[in-house]
């Protein structure tokens, strides 16, 4: 089965750090052997997307750089070594797109951690083009049924956050807080934490986030911008007042990962998963100590994580709020996303 490819294709490109993005053409690239060409069709918007635009991690980006990691789209090629992807079968390119798969980290299954990875959108072009490339081993397999502009926000946002729940260690009827719980990561955080049989109280800021949070199943939604006292009113929001087993930290900003330690349950897990620049954990070390606290990162998903969150979401169990906007207009997404106006998810249609 061969497709027609094109030559030349529609991306956004980063020239220098710091500035805008170009909607531009450019050449369509050619899969290595053990890598296959996704034409994309829909790209989730990330928080990520913006940093690597700012460049304020500490984490070198190449330059000129197509963004974007949360690509869905249909295979159209693959290198002479890939057998077990078919030419029209549905992919996804996630923020990891290869690694070694030879070091101890990938030998057994934490593949995210490898020392040498691949990451789209950051130190190889990402989503935000017609056509890209990713290893095969990693691309994520979307079963036919799955609406490709549906799934885009479930490649990274559902992801990190269904592999944060797993980590917390949450049973279910446990309760778990999630703060910045009305932006992308967070509309899901709370649909895989009712999945899985967990009590989602939400921590966001303002009315539109608190009506969203609550239709998505969130138990409690409390709005630190009106709240007399936020520490209270999580711990409030739980049967005996001890407040949440597990934290969920997706915010954006420093202070939540300050105050988290405040109101998590005695024996609870404080899981950091957002990456706010330059900022610090803080906690005192006799309540971590005397009351037991597990304080933990969690970064993405691995190969078997993914397969698991797809899964939810064919069962029909996450159903991603998002908007659809051309791939043009992905500055636009930008600046949005920089003044803090977004609820849920920005997906971005490659046609247009």
């Amino acid at each position: 089965m061969s497709v027609e490819i094109p030559s030349e294709q529609w991306a956004q490109v980063l020239e220098k750090t710091g500035s805008n993005v170009i909607y531009k053409k450019i050449p369509v690239p050619k899969p290595g052997p053990d890598e296959v060409l996704i034409n994309i069709k829909y790209s989730g918007v990330c928080h990520t997307d913006l940093h690597a635009v700012k460049g304020d991690w500490p984490l070198d980006t190449k330059i000129p750089l197509v963004g974007g990691h949360e690509g869905a789209g249909v295979v159209v090629a693959r290198g002479e070594l890939v057998h077990d992807v078919q030419i029209g079968d549905y992919a996804g390119i996630k923020w990891l797109n290869g690694s070694c798969m030879s070091c101890s980290f990938c030998r057994t299954s934490n593949e995210p951690l490898c020392p040498t990875p691949e990451l789209s959108g950051y130190t190889v072009d990402g989503s935000f083009q017609q056509y890209a490339v990713a290893k095969a081993a990693h691309v994520a397999r979307i079963p036919k049924e799955c609406s490709l502009e549906s799934i885009a926000p479930i490649l990274c946002a559902g992801l990190t956050v269904y592999k944060g729940l797993k980590e917390s260690g949450a049973r279910p009827g446990e309760f778990v807080a999630i703060v910045g719980a009305g932006g992308g990561l967070g509309s899901m955080a709370i649909q895989y934490a009712r999945a899985m049989g967990l009590h989602p109280i939400a921590i966001d800021g303002g009315a539109e986030k608190g009506d969203m949070c609550k239709q998505l199943g969130a138990t409690t939604y409390v709005d630190f911008t009106t709240t007399k006292n936020l520490v209270a009113d999580v711990k409030a929001a739980t049967p005996e007042g001890y407040g949440p087993h597990a934290v969920l930290l997706l915010a954006v900003s420093e202070r939540p990962f300050q105050q988290a330690s405040e109101y998590v349950r005695p024996h609870g897990t404080i899981v950091c998963v957002g990456l706010p620049a330059n900022a610090f954990l803080k906690a005192s070390v006799f309540d971590t100590v005397t009351r037991m606290i597990n304080i933990k990162g969690s970064y993405v998903g691995n190969r078997q994580d993914t397969a698991e969150a797809i899964e939810f979401f064919r069962r029909g169990l996450i159903k991603a709020p998002y908007k659809v906007v051309g791939l043009s207009k992905l500055q636009e997404v930008f600046d949005l996303m920089e003044e803090g106006k977004i609820a849920g998810r920005y997906v971005v249609d490659t046609s247009y």
